[in-house]
């Protein structure tokens, strides 16, 4: 065990449609504090992992857009330490371009990609789960993912079905994505199943292997840079070459396709905070059951909404149940709850 050998990427190029109007191409959920705890998601995520990898060996994977975010936000993250995308091209292109930085840098990394916006209740039992992952894949030539043991049928998840005749790490049969409902419950029912929470450990020579074996022509295209990886011709050859790489998932380009993957089942307190109802189970409630982040609300006969704003506002309440009420920078939204989904095409409506 060797934590300089430790390193981790922290996937912080999405846009969090869903979070919107908080959330906006410009300055999306991940450099947000949802929760009002007073740091934003990446800066939690960023803390979280320092307890067991060395702050100069976290990497951060984003658009270029957002450079200027991150440095402002995680002020400690040098310049070698971004992985900058100059457009977007799903996350096996851009775990590829991380672990071959990180390989020309160690050869003998073992690599943590952790998503940017996630909530972990239990942090030192997610650095203990980590550990163990770490361990096996210095031993082994294996791919590792960490599965949540799932509490209810989510058909917003994917989830991962494991051979149950192995103890603690188990190995993959089968990845599904979003399953309907009925499936999802036969899931749940079988004892077999976790959600697949897209945290995953590996060594850098592992990973490097399999992009070579799965997706041999996004890895010819990115191994031409093998001799300016972390010099100053860097960002040349990226924003040349990034967008001739395919659009594709680490899960379809590598994860399914891979004999070699095992999953570690964990409970650490996750959430995937995928929406605003997801925020809202998070959230500490009142005793009416409304969860209110920044705002001073005055609430009367209204119970089971999710209320944001930002600082200062006062918000005066009568008669609504079960609302998702949120305004930022001039837009207001309020819709119900179970309607959530729609906010992600809504706000496609008022950009136009």
């Amino acid at each position: 065990m060797n934590p300089k050998n430790y390193y981790a990427v922290i996937m912080a190029g999405g846009v969090g449609s869903r979070f919107w109007p908080v959330s906006t191409p410009e300055n999306p959920k991940q450099f947000h504090d949802l929760l009002g705890t007073g740091k934003s998601l990446i800066q939690q995520t960023f803390n979280r992992l320092k307890g067991l990898i060395p702050s100069e060996n976290i990497l951060i994977s984003t658009n270029d857009r957002y450079k200027n975010l991150v440095k402002e936000q995680l002020p400690a993250i040098r310049d070698r330490q971004l992985v900058l995308e100059p457009c977007m091209r799903n996350t096996a292109p851009a775990i590829l371009y991380a672990t071959l930085k990180i390989y020309q840098q160690n050869p003998d990394a073992i690599i943590l990609i952790a998503p940017s916006d996630h909530w972990i209740d239990k942090e030192q039992v997610f650095r203990n789960d980590l550990q163990t992952a770490f361990t096996a894949c210095e031993k082994q030539d294996i791919l590792m993912t960490l599965g949540i043991k799932p509490t209810y049928p989510n058909t917003g998840y994917g989830y991962i079905q494991f051979d149950p005749s192995q103890q603690a790490l188990k190995k993959v049969v089968q990845f599904t994505e979003k399953p309907k409902l009925s499936l999802a419950k036969q899931f749940i029912a079988s004892g077999d199943y976790l959600w697949n929470a897209g945290i995953f450990i590996w060594s850098a020579k592992s990973i490097r292997k399999a992009f070579q074996e799965h997706l041999p022509e996004m890895y010819t295209l990115f191994a031409k840079g093998t001799r300016i990886w972390n010099t100053d011709f860097e960002d040349d050859f990226i924003k040349d070459t990034y967008p001739k790489a395919t659009a594709i998932s680490i899960d379809y380009g590598i994860l399914e396709k891979s004999t070699n993957v095992w999953v570690l089942p964990v409970s650490i307190g996750w959430n995937d905070l995928g929406t605003w109802g997801a925020l809202y189970h998070k959230l500490e409630k009142d005793s009416h059951q409304n969860a209110v982040v920044n705002a001073t609300s005055y609430l009367t006969d209204s119970e089971g909404n999710m209320i944001r704003t930002s600082k200062g506002k006062k918000v005066i309440i009568k008669g609504l149940k079960k609302f998702i009420v949120v305004e930022n920078d001039g837009i207001l939204v309020i819709l119900p709850k179970d309607d959530e989904q729609s906010i992600k095409e809504l706000s496609k409506m008022i950009s136009h």
